[in-house]
C-alpha cells in the first residue's frame, strides 16, 4: 500500500492584490493568485518573473571578498603564477571546475601576447590545472593530499569551489607551504573562518550579498563575473558558462528564485541553442531529443556527471564538461555512461539490503531517524540510497560505510526538518561534519557509531513535529477540469524552470470518475481518462505512477478526489494535455 500523504492546498492571496494584478496582466484570477503566492504582486514584478533578463543578477562585488579574490587572482596573472582549480567530486563540485577551468584557460585572447601568458605556454597549458579530490582516498573537500600535489607542482594559488568553508586546519597547512585560498563555498560555515585570502560565501554572517541560495558553481559564475567586470571583458564572454551554472542549480536542489532563476532560465537556453560538446554527447547517449528542461538536468544530465565521483573519478565528468571536440567528448561520455549504469546497479541492491535491516527489525521500524551502517557498501551511493529509503519511510536518514577505518556517511531529510542542527547537536562525537538543511556528510570514529545512532534518535524524537513525518502535496489550488485549456497551459509553461520555491503547479480537482479505460501498465502505474460525472466537462487522459493500488476503486466507478500537474504529452507527433497525478482519495 502507498503512503499515506498529506494534502496542504495553498492559501489565498490577498483578494485585492490578485484582481489588480489579474487586470494588469488580462490573465484570470488563479493565475494571478499563483503569480502572487510567489511574491510577483505587480506588473514589473510579473515581467521580471515572465521574462527573466541577465541585467538583473547582482552585482558580484556586493558578496564579501570578491574584491580580495579579484586581486588575487589578478595578481597571479601578472606575477606569472601557477592556479589550481579544486573542486568536489559531485556535479556541482565538477560543474564549477569546468566553469572556472575554461574561463581561466581562456584568458590569453584577453591579453596582447597570444602565445603565452604568465610565461606558461598555452599548448602546455601549466599556467592552470584542476584538480578533483578521490572519494575514498581523501574524501569530500580539501584535502591534505590535495595540497601536497599543488606544492609539488609549483601551484602557489588554489581557488576552491563548492568546498573548504570548514577547511580550517588544510587552509593553515597550505598557508606554511605558502599556498594561497581563494574559497568560493555555498555551504554553512563553522564558527571561525579558514584563513584564506578570500572566502566567498554568501551564508557567512558578516555577508550582506542580496542572495544566499546560490550553489557552489553559482558562486564560481560569480567569480568569473567579478573578474569579467574588473577587466573590462564582455558579459556576453560568460555565456556560454550558463550551461554548466544551470545543470549545478538543478541538481543541487537550490531554490530557483532570483539569481538561480535568472541563471537556470538562460542556462537552459545554451544548452538548447548550443551544448557543449560533454552536454551534447550525454544527450545523444541518452537519447533525448526534445527540448531539455529542468527535468532533464535533473534526471538524465546531473546522474551521469555524479556518476563519475561516485564511482570512479570526478575528474573524468570534468574531463567531459571541458571536452574541445566531438570525438573526445563522445569518448568520455561512454565511459560516464557506463560508469552511470554500474552507479545504477549498486544503488538498487543496496537500498533492497537497507530496506530489508529495517524491515526485519521491529525497533528500527518504530523509530522517528534511520541510521544505518554496513562495512562494505559502496562509499559513492549511499547519498542515493538514503534518498530513497525516505521513500519508503519518511523520516531524516543517514547512511554510513566504513572507509579508511571510520564510518562515514550521507544524510538526507523530510521536508521542514533540519537534519544539519540534528547532526551537529551530535558533534562531539563526530570527526567532521557539513552540509545544508537537507542534506549533509558525516564521519565518526567506529567506536562511536552505537552511541551516535542513539544521540541521533533523541535529538530527532525531541525536535521533529509530527506532521514532518508525513509527506506533503502542496497544492496551488482547486479547479474545474474545463479551465484546463490551451491558453491557461500556454501561460503555466511560462512559470518555468520549475524547482525549489518555484515548484510545478498541482492543482485539486474533486469527485472526479474515470470513463471506464482504467487499466494497469509499465510498473504498477494507472492509466485513466478522467472525468466530471454530473455536469458535460472535458475528459482527459491521466497516469498515475506507482499507483495501481487504487485501481479497484476506480473501476468500481467510485468518485474520487484528485491532485495532479498538468502536462504536455507528445506522441506520434501529436500534443495533447495530460494529467500526472500525484495521489487519490475515494470521497466519503
Amino acid at each position: 500500500m502507498d503512503m499515506e500523504k498529506r494534502w496542504s492546498i495553498k492559501k489565498l492571496a490577498d483578494e485585492a492584490t490578485v484582481k489588480k494584478l489579474s487586470i494588469e496582466l488580462s490573465i484570470d484570477e488563479l493565475i494571478a493568485n499563483m503569480l502572487v503566492n510567489r511574491g510577483v504582486n505587480n506588473f514589473e514584478a510579473a515581467k521580471k518573473f515572465f521574462r527573466p533578463s541577465l541585467s538583473d543578477l547582482h552585482d558580484p562585488f556586493l558578496m564579501k571578498d570578491m574584491d580580495k579574490a579579484v586581486l588575487r587572482l589578478e595578481q597571479a596573472i601578472k606575477n606569472k603564477e601557477k592556479v589550481l582549480i579544486y573542486g568536489d567530486y559531485d556535479v556541482d563540485g565538477t560543474t564549477a571546475v569546468a566553469l572556472v577551468y575554461t574561463f581561466l584557460k581562456k584568458l590569453p585572447l584577453f591579453y596582447s601576447t597570444e602565445d603565452e601568458i604568465g610565461g606558461f605556454s598555452k599548448d602546455e597549458n601549466s599556467f592552470i590545472g584542476y584538480y578533483i579530490p578521490d572519494r575514498y582516498t581523501e574524501g569530500y573537500g580539501i584535502s591534505f593530499q590535495g595540497i601536497d600535489y599543488a606544492k609539488e607542482n609549483n601551484f602557489t594559488l588554489i581557488i576552491a569551489l563548492d568546498c573548504g568553508i570548514k577547511a580550517n586546519d588544510k587552509v593553515d597547512y597550505a598557508n606554511n607551504k605558502n599556498i594561497d585560498f581563494i574559497i568560493c563555498d555555498h555551504h554553512r560555515p563553522g564558527n571561525l573562518l579558514p584563513n584564506a585570502i578570500a572566502v566567498l560565501d554568501p551564508k557567512r554572517i558578516d555577508c550582506s550579498y542580496p542572495f544566499d541560495e546560490l550553489c557552489g558553481c553559482g558562486i564560481g559564475f560569480k567569480l568569473i563575473q567579478g573578474f569579467a567586470q574588473k577587466n573590462n571583458i564582455p558579459f556576453e564572454n560568460l555565456l556560454e558558462y550558463l550551461d554548466l551554472t544551470a545543470i549545478s542549480i538543478a541538481s543541487d536542489m537550490v531554490p530557483i528564485v532570483n539569481e538561480n532563476r535568472i541563471l537556470c532560465f538562460f542556462g537552459l537556453d545554451q544548452i538548447n541553442i548550443k551544448p557543449r560538446n560533454g552536454i551534447k554527447a550525454i544527450l545523444e547517449l541518452a537519447n533525448i531529443k526534445k527540448k531539455i528542461t529542468i527535468n532533464e538536468l535533473v534526471f538524465t544530465i546531473g546522474p551521469r556527471i555524479n556518476a563519475a565521483g561516485r564511482i570512479q573519478t570526478g575528474r573524468n565528468a570534468v574531463e567531459l564538461l571541458i571536452s574541445e571536440n566531438d570525438i573526445h567528448a563522445k569518448k568520455s561520455g561512454v565511459t560516464i555512461d557506463a560508469t552511470n549504469i554500474e552507479r545504477r546497479a549498486l544503488d538498487l541492491t543496496i537500498t533492497e539490503q537497507a530496506l530489508q535491516m529495517i524491515d526485519t527489525d521491529s525497533e528500527l521500524i518504530k523509530r522517528k531517524s534511520t541510521v544505518l551502517f554496513h562495512p562494505n557498501w559502496h562509499k559513492g551511493v549511499i547519498g542515493i540510497v538514503a534518498s530513497r529509503l525516505i521513500e519508503k519511510y519518511y523520516r531524516p536518514t543517514i547512511i554510513l560505510t566504513e572507509s579508511n577505518g571510520k564510518a562515514t556517511g550521507s544524510a538526507r531529510s523530510v521536508k521542514d526538518f533540519d537534519v544539519y542542527n540534528a547532526i551537529e547537536s551530535c558533534s562531539d562525537l563526530l570527526e567532521q561534519f557539513g552540509g545544508h538543511k537537507y542534506a549533509a556528510g558525516l564521519t565518526m570514529k567506529l567506536e562511536n557509531l552505537a552511541a551516535f545512532k542513539e544521540r541521533f534518535e533523541e535529538v530527532v524524537s525531541a525536535t521533529i513535529q509530527d506532521y514532518m513525518l508525513v509527506p506533503e502535496i502542496i497544492i496551488e489550488a482547486e479547479m474545474d477540469l474545463k479551465d484546463i485549456t490551451p491558453k491557461f497551459m500556454r501561460i503555466l509553461k511560462q512559470f518555468a524552470p520549475f524547482g525549489p520555491e518555484n515548484m510545478s503547479p498541482v492543482f485539486i480537482t474533486k469527485g472526479l470518475i474515470d470513463k471506464g479505460n482504467a487499466r494497469i501498465v509499465g510498473n504498477n502505474h494507472l492509466k485513466m481518462d478522467l472525468q466530471a460525472p454530473e455536469i458535460p466537462q472535458p475528459c482527459f487522459s491521466s497516469i498515475a505512477f506507482a499507483q495501481a493500488h487504487h485501481f479497484d476503486d476506480v473501476f468500481q466507478k467510485k468518485l474520487f478526489n484528485a491532485c495532479y500537474a498538468i502536462e504536455e504529452n507528445e506522441f506520434n507527433g501529436k500534443t495533447t494535455l495530460q494529467l500526472n497525478v500525484k495521489d487519490m482519495k475515494v470521497c466519503l
